[in-house]
């Protein structure tokens, strides 16, 4: 139930809108509410999208939901509720009925799926994402101004002990007189006196373990959010990899530890002082063991991977990577900390503890936690880290070694300052890919990028899924297409038609393929039909090629890029001779090509293609300079004149040498390419 506990006070800052989309009709919010419990316990990411030898289990699992739930409508006392949770468990039994309850099932793996990806972020009642309060310093504040409360709270005490003391002893001074004698009513007074200060010492006392108690538990409200917060950072952090927007600012969180540190250092002080004035009073080891607790999560937590090693690693080749630690300030001065790397693999990422078994050999794996104390960033730079050797795991099947993920665990051990016993802590990379020869880099990225696009957060190492939406594959083919390329224009609707096309097979095809399932097979296991490469490959070297040679032509929207012969012939079937356009070549890796309409054999017109330009040909002769040359092309799509619209890139010839040598031009022709020689006469 912890994931519903921790959604609820995020649902009033939901829009409507985005509520219905996440619990629809089908799956109602008080199915979610009522069933939380039980509905966190089940499997549903073992349901696969098109595996329907799992619809046995997805009938028993949607059975005992309705069961469940008409017994929850049974005993609930409120007779509204108990009427609608019968409609719906009624409304339940008649899903169940349908021909494939395994899609209910796979509807409830995505709510699940949603609610994690709702909780990386705070979300605003206008929907968008809000920084978390300022990084929790209204929480903080509170925090602070509640501890000040406990300690005016003692301080206070403290006075009415020693006003109490005071009249305890003019009181002993004057016992013994004759109660008839006329000074008793100052023993009668001051007897008034000492009831009265002990019953507000009694009530101070009261209020002083009644504020820890609030004081605890607001600390373990306030560091859960911290926590979620950092997941969060590591979340965006792993998305950068695709080029999702990351701010990787550590300074705001760090201020957050190192104020809850010191929060929890003063309640856990103002409690021995109870333990001194009061003894151990009821709640004094519930609240001592909830500190420690949460001391422990907060020292264990606060250790990140401030710059993370390439997701891809060559062995025999050198690279860095950075680790801080954000209670760095607070290290107990004295032994140096080390800092000790080592490659795991992702069975062993899962047990979650250091294995005892090595499965790579690491060259320069310690580095020291050092204190820098113009940025009070404290951090282990690892600068010439190098994986020597790698044991690989069996493999499964068709498993390729570009698919088989590790990570780096880095582990120290270190003292708090105020805290007697070291602490052991730990943390993990984003996953990587070690690979033995440059020409398994790209396939080894592809493996990144569909690990960083479609895992969830919080998995279990390194779980991704074998299946995802075609929509969810086009936001990470767009976004990292920009990233690559940097630009800020991003792929359109054209473009995803065509590559979807592409990825399926289905050139003819005009629906909508938005909510079709594509493969990680599909994606980078298969070749293309009648190529030899996959759709991965032929997509990277696109970027590769953009980004070298054509970042500034896409990014002025002169590149139409992505599309399809017969959407190319739509398009430019009405257009006047010498209308061309630019699309990357289907069948070549990293290739351009000019589709043009020209004159046919017969007096009429047709759609020709130039064969594809590659970077070899543009580093010779810049795209715009080979516009220029070809005279069949005048204007591109739609109608703009190639030589105001590309004049830019046009490049300027070369004047004389000064050594007497001619200068010579690269010009293209339909036909060939050939030299063409300018001589300058004097």
């Amino acid at each position: 139930m912890a994931l519903w506990a921790q959604m609820t006070p995020q649902l009033q800052f939901l829009p409507t809108q985005i509520l219905n989309e996440l619990y629809p009709d089908t799956f109602p919010l008080d199915v979610r509410h009522y069933l939380a419990s039980w509905i966190e316990e089940q499997r549903w990411e073992n349901f696969d999208v098109d595996n329907m030898e799992q619809e046995p289990q997805a009938r028993r699992l949607l059975d005992q939901m309705v069961r469940l739930l008409q017994e929850v409508a049974q005993h609930n006392p409120n007779v509204v509720e108990r009427v609608k949770l019968q409609h719906i468990s009624r409304n339940l039994v008649c899903t169940t009925n349908i021909p494939n309850p395994h899609d209910f099932c796979w509807t409830v793996r995505d709510i699940l799926r949603k609610e994690r990806h709702l909780l990386t972020q705070v979300v605003a009642t206008n929907g968008t994402p809000q920084p978390a309060r300022e990084d929790g310093k209204t929480d903080v504040d509170n925090l602070v101004l509640k501890v000040l409360e406990i300690q005016n709270c003692r301080q206070t005490l403290h006075q009415l002990q020693e006003d109490l003391n005071w009249e305890k002893q003019e009181m002993e001074s004057i016992q013994g007189q004759n109660e008839l004698d006329p000074q008793n009513s100052d023993q009668v007074t001051r007897q008034n006196r000492i009831q009265q200060l002990e019953y507000n010492y009694s009530v101070c006392a009261k209020k002083r373990m009644q504020l820890l108690q609030e004081a605890v538990c607001a600390l373990e409200l306030c560091q859960a959010s911290l926590i979620l917060r950092i997941k969060s950072w590591r979340w965006e952090q792993h998305r950068a990899t695709i080029g999702v927007q990351f701010d990787d600012n550590l300074g705001p969180l760090q201020t957050w530890c190192e104020q809850l540190l010191g929060v929890n250092s003063n309640l856990r002080q103002e409690l021995m002082l109870v333990k001194r004035d009061h003894g151990v009073v009821e709640q004094f080891h519930t609240l001592q063991e909830s500190l420690a607790h949460v001391l422990q999560t907060l020292i264990k937590n606060s250790l990140v991977v401030d710059k993370q090693p390439p997701q891809v690693i060559k062995t025999q080749s050198k690279f860095s990577t950075t680790v801080r630690y954000l209670l760095g300030e607070k290290m107990a001065p004295g032994k140096p900390v080390l800092l000790k790397a080592q490659i795991i693999t992702e069975a062993q990422a899962r047990q979650g503890v250091v294995p005892n078994e090595n499965v790579g050999e690491l060259i320069n794996s310690t580095a020291i936690l050092e204190h820098n104390t113009a940025s009070k960033n404290t951090c282990a730079t690892f600068r010439n880290m190098s994986i020597r050797k790698i044991k690989r795991a069996d493999r499964k099947g068709s498993e390729s070694v570009t698919e088989e993920k590790f990570a780096l665990l880095f582990t120290t051990e270190l003292t708090i300052t105020g805290c007697e016993s070291p602490y052991s802590i730990q943390a993990i990379s984003l996953p990587v890919v070690v690979i033995v020869h440059g020409s398994q880099e790209i396939n080894a990225m592809a493996t990144i990028i569909w690990d960083c696009a479609f895992s969830e957060p919080d998995r279990v190492p390194f779980i991704v899924p074998e299946r995802v939406p075609w929509k969810q594959m086009c936001e990470a083919l767009s976004s990292k297409f920009m990233s690559e390329v940097q630009t800020q224009r991003c792929l359109d609707r054209y473009n995803f038609h065509f590559l979807a096309q592409k990825i399926f097979d289905q050139p003819d095809i005009t629906e909508d393929f938005s909510n079709m399932p594509v493969s990680w097979a599909q994606f980078n296991k298969e070749v293309l039909p009648g190529r030899t490469f996959t759709f991965w490959q032929w997509f990277e070297g696109v970027m590769d090629l953009t980004k070298k040679c054509l970042r500034d032509y896409w990014s002025e929207g002169l590149i139409f890029g992505f599309i399809g012969k017969q959407h190319l012939h739509v398009i430019l079937q009405n257009k006047p001779n010498g209308t061309f356009l630019l699309r990357f070549s289907d069948s070549e890796i990293g290739g351009i090509t000019i589709a043009y309409v020209g004159p046919s054999d017969n007096g009429g017109r047709k759609i020709q293609n130039i064969q594809p330009f590659t970077k070899k040909d543009l580093d010779s002769a810049g795209l715009g300079d080979r516009i220029r040359d070809i005279n069949c092309i005048t204007h591109v799509y739609p109608d703009l004149p190639k030589n105001e619209v590309f004049k830019k890139f046009f490049t300027v010839p070369s004047p004389p040498n000064p050594d007497g040598y001619l200068p010579f031009k690269l010009t293209t022709v339909t036909s060939k390419i050939y030299l063409q020689v300018l001589i300058k006469k004097p």
